[in-house]
């Protein structure tokens, strides 16, 4: 169901920008388990963990027992949503939709993330987006951004009250201990023209943003609203958000994509983001490395300055981990979040096919050497010997 992917141009001069004079540095040593927050390890999924032949229980008792305290993915609205009206729909297909707003809806997709999580006590950071056909600006295209932000935030308003704190998907399963969605990622990557086909992005996506903002509050006034997912030179584009007059109330958390060749230049592109932040009277709102990967395509092909070996992979994922932790509280860091659980490496063409802790390949999933130093990492830096049974056991 989730078709969530990095498709971005990154820019020579951001890794240049994120590496260039900086000491790489060992790895550091963990912090204090209390000074981080009990979702702060997270990780990425997208198709091939949704596909056949993959065991979805399976693969999140794994993340479990690799630390993993919180899962971001895409609720797909096109998906969701593909007919305007009930007439639309076809007669072989009715059942599997109901009226949510006079718009036939169908949640069969994100029901079984939305249990597993709940279940393990893993909390959820759906990213919104790919736009129906009937509501986008370039019908076609699921990428595109919205003709109108209403039909958008009325989704929002129909996925909080089926997983917010009073939500009938919980009222419905009484034998299932509720874990309510409470925050929402806005989009993803408006600044790239992938995922928001239409330039200039910035205030057309603010637009989107402030309607999606009213119907969070309105539905769950307690719900955090995370700014969608910046890459590049993220910290520039930002500031232009911050520039657009009101913009910086509509959002409760800023999301950074940090790309780059060098472990340490995660962090440099996060601390240019904090200083934009800071110089915009946002020193307390919480920042957020919802991705971040090194792909492990050498020698699959891959001859982009990011990519590496498996090894190199398996070092770079546990430096960042740790250096993370180490800068949290300076960065006001609430989560990250790797980029990906499960690449499909079986046709990978695309270097970041080749950036899962798992692989596919050949209708099989194996586990990569990333998957170890990425269970080391997080462990040490949540300070468990081991998890137990949910996402927040430690022993």
């Amino acid at each position: 169901m989730p078709r969530l992917s990095p498709v971005r141009a990154l820019i020579v001069a951001v890794l240049a920008l994120a590496g260039a004079g900086v000491e790489q540095p060992a790895v550091a040593s963990p912090p204090a388990a209390a000074r981080l927050p009990s979702t702060f390890v997270g990780v990425n999924g997208n198709d091939p963990l949704f596909g056949p032949p993959v065991d979805l229980a399976h693969e999140f008792h794994l993340m479990v027992a690799a630390g993993v305290e919180s899962f971001r993915t895409a609720f797909d609205w096109s998906a969701a949503q593909p007919y305007k009206s009930e007439s639309q729909v076809p007669a072989d297909e009715r059942s599997q939709f109901q009226l949510v707003g006079g718009v036939p809806t169908r949640f069969s997709a994100i029901d079984p993330i939305v249990t597993l999580s709940a279940t393990l006590r893993m909390t959820l950071l759906p990213v919104v987006l790919y736009t129906p056909g009937w509501a986008a600006k370039h019908p076609g295209n699921t990428l595109s951004d919205p003709s109108s932000p209403r039909p958008y935030a009325a989704f929002l308003t129909a996925l909080i009250k089926r997983y917010g704190p009073h939500g009938s998907f919980w009222s419905s399963r009484p034998n299932l201990r509720p874990l309510p969605i409470r925050a929402w990622q806005i989009w993803n990557e408006p600044d790239i023209s992938y995922f928001w086909p239409d330039r200039p992005w910035v205030a057309p996506y603010v637009k989107l943003l402030r309607s999606a903002h009213a119907a969070i509050k309105q539905a769950d006034p307690g719900a955090k609203v995370v700014l969608a997912g910046l890459t590049n030179y993220s910290w520039h584009d930002l500031a232009s958000i911050y520039a657009i007059h009101g913009a910086r109330s509509l959002f409760d958390a800023v999301a950074v994509h940090g790309y780059t060749k060098y472990p340490s230049g995660v962090v440099t592109i996060l601390q240019y983001n904090r200083s934009v932040m800071d110089q915009h009277g946002d020193a307390k709102k919480p920042l957020m490395a919802t991705e971040w990967s090194f792909p492990s395509a050498r020698p699959n092909g891959g001859n982009q300055p990011w990519d590496t070996t498996e090894s190199g992979q398996a070092h770079d994922v546990a430096t960042v981990i740790h250096l993370l932790a180490k800068n949290a509280h300076s960065l006001h860091l609430t989560a990250f979040y790797y980029y990906t659980w499960i690449g499909d490496e079986d046709h990978g063409a695309y270097e970041f096919d080749f950036a899962g802790l798992r692989r596919l390949v050949g209708g099989k999933v194996t586990s990569k050497p990333a998957l170890s130093s990425f269970r080391t990492a997080a462990l040490a830096i949540e300070g468990c010997r081991s998890k137990g049974s949910t996402a927040q056991s430690c022993h």
